[in-house]
């Protein structure tokens, strides 16, 4: 069987390790534990990983955030992947920094990514990781809190919780959704000691520039 497990992200340099890109660096850390590499094919950054009879297409688009959906949607039909075989890694500001949550379907909530992928695939009903980025960010600097680099006491704790993201995973693929969502939703709601919701900490991000491709 197979599963498209899409990290998304904006591709470049000055993203890489931010908050919005998230869903890359989860698929990177889970290409490097199966000692894989990606490589360039169309639409974004492609690399097949065999767990227990099941094969995992990780799918890191370059169409930049908002054009997520075309990479999607490409892969889904060039490897016959059911849209309940989809899984969609994301950056949500509405869960605390570290906190991670699976979901059979649901709306954008705002997010430009899950918003062109949603118009795209014409429907909602697909599975969704919503990894916690927090809303540690003053009026007015929303842009450049996502599309920050991680504070150091962040990044230590996020980096220890994807070992858990990828578990989740390949459960996913093995277990199935229902269950998947049984054993580790509950471990997704507790929030690392050491992030704390600090606006004025921030990293600031690249400018209005990087905002564009949000």
């Amino acid at each position: 069987m197979k599963y498209l497990i899409v990290g998304l992200g904006n591709i470049g340099d000055e993203y890489q390790d931010t908050r919005h890109n998230i869903g890359f660096t989860v698929l990177d850390r889970m290409a490097s534990a199966f000692s894989t590499a990606f490589t360039d094919r169309r639409y974004g950054q492609v690399c097949e990983i065999g767990y227990r009879g099941r094969k995992f297409i990780l799918l890191k688009p370059s169409t930049y955030m908002n054009l997520s959906g075309n990479a999607v949607r490409y892969w889904m039909k060039k490897e016959k992947v059911p849209p309940e075989n989809l899984l969609i890694i994301v950056d949500d500001i509405a869960l605390p920094a570290g906190s991670f949550r699976m979901r059979p379907r649901g709306s954008d909530g705002g997010h430009n990514g899950l918003a062109h992928i949603n118009a795209t695939l014409a429907t909602t009903e697909y599975a969704r990781i919503r990894i916690g980025i927090g809303n540690g960010f003053s009026r007015g600097s929303q842009v450049n809190y996502v599309l920050g680099n991680w504070r150091p006491e962040e990044k230590k704790s996020i980096d220890e919780r994807i070992s858990v993201i990828i578990d989740m995973i390949l459960s996913f693929g093995v277990k199935g959704l229902e269950l998947t969502m049984t054993t580790f939703n509950r471990a997704g709601k507790s929030i690392p000691p050491d992030i704390k919701t600090d606006p004025s900490s921030s990293s600031v991000a690249k400018g209005d520039k990087a905002g564009n491709k949000d």
